[in-house]
């Protein structure tokens, strides 16, 4: 069985919803894995926002022109008269249950509760819309499975035993149909994995059941080799490894989730990204295995914020590296990049929550400077470390001012931290020597 994931703007459109019925209806049992229809989510967290900031007017106005526009969407997509009345009586439950949650006192978990409600919109439409062109399909309710732990990781066993229990109870189907991205916390509430937790509810799922493979369907035909928005004449790429992906999504590719590839590497399961606009482009298959040489892709992270923290003594201090984590650690912050020095180190962080807080504690003991505005430049491959090529970039970028430089720390990954303002330039040079054959 395979598991097929479709993101929000593959079910962003009717035009949309129909070419994802043509693709899973080929009599092959799968899981199809759906995010919550374009532009619903950030409508959802909007209504969250106003009613958190006291705003009921904003919150009762952005739910009225959604529930609006899914007024039209049934009206256009469901036809069949028996099925119609279902999906609107769903509908009308749901939209009272986000008024219901809205005139509460606002806390987080009532937040979540709201923002699931577009999963659960797109899916029961979805499902329905199969049903009435024929197609053998059930529902499976991922709040009935998908659960967190206390650390807010995937509860394996629980997702596994329960995914069992409810497929048993559901339905026989060629088609199960369950939501991305919702699940319960420990305790039993309703929470999410995050944003882009779709891909990885789709590889829990895939994992859970030993899948034969796990696909994501995007608006793109897999991972490129640099970032089209900012560079012309970028490709797909066919295959990468497990950890080739994983860097590229960490680092600034937007196709996959950075959690995603974890539960198939570890069962050694095909991951393939496709196009659902362009089914029969190739797109990039992951698995175990790494083919080619050199560097295949490049991406870049912005809101990146740069810290040299150094010691306030000569020398670097015995201890002083495990003070400067520990600060890190208390509030939270990871970190992406590291170099160090004799009585310094530099490292960055991709977000400013608790900044203040943290660098009022390491000027305790350090000299502290800050630069925001940067963004790191990933460019991943196969043992790029070792490749005889690979020093030639520096001759590339000889005009750009490089900030910091993480060389070794993978032998798949080499990092580069520039300003944002250069990283548009920095993305054209790479893609010029490294794919268009220009000699260093």
């Amino acid at each position: 069985m395979r598991v097929l994931k479709f993101g929000g703007t593959s079910v962003g459109s009717i035009k949309n919803l129909i070419a994802v019925k043509q693709i899973i209806n080929d009599s092959q049992p799968k899981i199809v894995v759906l995010s919550a229809m374009s532009g619903t989510t950030n409508d959802l967290v909007a209504i969250t926002t106003a009613i958190k900031e006291g705003d009921q007017i904003k919150a009762a106005q952005v739910q009225s022109d959604l529930q609006s526009r899914y007024d039209l969407v049934i009206d256009q997509l469901i036809t069949n008269a028996k099925i119609k009345p279902q999906v609107i009586g769903y509908v009308d439950e749901i939209f009272a249950e986000i008024d219901r949650l809205s005139q509460e006192d606002f806390t987080s978990q009532i937040g979540e509760a709201i923002v699931a409600q577009g999963e659960l919109l797109s899916t029961y439409i979805f499902t329905h819309f199969l049903k009435q062109e024929g197609v053998n399909a059930t529902l499976l309710p991922a709040l009935e499975f998908m659960r967190i732990d206390k650390e807010h990781e995937p509860d394996q066993f629980y997702i596994r035993q329960n995914l069992k229990r409810v497929m048993a109870q559901s339905t026989a189907g060629d088609i199960y149909i369950t939501q991305g991205f919702i699940c319960r916390n420990y305790e039993g509430e309703i929470s999410n994995l995050q944003r882009g937790g779709s891909d990885y509810t789709a590889t829990i799922i895939g994992a859970a059941i030993q899948a034969q493979e796990v696909q994501i369907w995007t608006d793109i035909s897999g991972f490129h080799n640099n970032d089209p928005r900012f560079v012309s004449e970028t490709h797909s790429i066919e295959a990468l490894s497990y950890d080739e992906a994983a860097e590229l999504a960490y680092f600034g590719a937007k196709i996959l989730h950075p959690q995603t590839v974890e539960p198939l590497r570890t069962n050694n399961i095909p991951l393939r990204l496709k196009n659902t606009l362009a089914p029969q482009a190739v797109g990039t298959v992951i698995t175990h295995r790494s083919r080619g040489e050199g560097i295949k892709a490049v991406a870049a992270k912005d809101g990146i914020t740069a810290l040299k923290i150094k010691s306030s003594k000569m020398l670097l201090a015995h201890g002083f590296l495990s003070k400067v984590f520990e600060v890190f650690q208390r509030y939270e912050m990871a970190i992406d990049m590291i170099t160090t020095s004799e009585v310094a180190v530099s490292l960055t962080i991709d977000t400013i929550t608790h900044l203040e807080a943290v660098v009022r504690e390491l000027r305790q003991f350090a000299q502290v400077t800050i630069d925001h505005h940067q963004s790191i430049i990933c460019l991943v491959g196969n043992e790029v470390t070792q490749h005889p090529d690979t020093h030639h970039l520096f001759k590339i970028l000889k005009d750009i001012q490089v900030r910091m430089i993480s060389y070794g720390g993978s032998n798949h990954n080499i990092s580069l931290l520039v300003a944002t303002a250069d990283k548009k330039k920095s993305l054209e040079l790479l893609q010029e020597y490294l794919f268009h054959n220009v000699v260093a």
